[in-house]
């Protein structure tokens, strides 16, 4: 891809992340306005709302990467890492909450993101549970699934502004911590 190309269509996801954070309903034309692009110029990017999710999923899953993997650089431990990527993933709430209610799984590429970030923070649970932090009878997928849906309700919180991401964070690393201790 040209670097015109690249440039517009970080303008067109940029322009969605800030559109769609505001109106999960909003349309591709309310997009292309943000952008300050034509319809038919967002269309030659992406080829509709769906493959325009597919995107926005794609760059997320990166965004949350980046944050996650800058935030955990300097942990001397799992659990420690584990508790800094909360900090770090729930400040995105206001950019990223729209998509929990966007199903772009269907994509291969979604989906092959979604099991290697799953397939991590699994191993990253049972490292923590070798350091004692969490029981380890209780199963892995379960402190999984425990972990991503504090996630959500943490966004959740955020998004309506019942709490700042640090004290969601914080909430979701004394509820999981606390009802997973052994």
């Amino acid at each position: 891809m040209r670097d015109k190309d690249v440039s517009s269509s970080n303008v067109i996801l940029n322009a969605a992340f800030d559109v769609f954070s505001q109106n999960p309903g909003a349309s591709l034309a309310d997009v292309a306005k943000a952008a300050g692009v034509g319809r038919a110029t967002l269309h030659r990017h992406f080829s509709g709302r769906d493959d325009l999710m597919v995107a926005l999923t794609l760059a997320a899953a990166r965004e949350l990467d980046d944050a996650v993997n800058h935030a955990v650089a300097d942990c001397a431990t799992y659990t420690q890492g584990l508790e800094m990527a909360l900090h770090a993933i729930l400040p995105l709430a206001a950019r990223h909450m729209f998509l929990a209610t966007e199903p772009a799984a269907h994509d291969p590429r979604v989906a092959a993101v979604y099991a290697a970030q799953t397939h991590d923070l699994a191993h990253d649970i049972d490292m923590a549970k070798a350091e004692g932090t969490f029981d380890p009878h209780v199963p892995t997928e379960w402190i999984v699934q425990a972990y991503e849906n504090l996630i959500y309700a943490g966004w959740t919180m955020v998004t309506s502004g019942d709490a700042t991401p640090k004290q969601a964070a914080a909430f979701a690393w004394r509820t999981l911590t606390q009802g997973t201790r052994p």
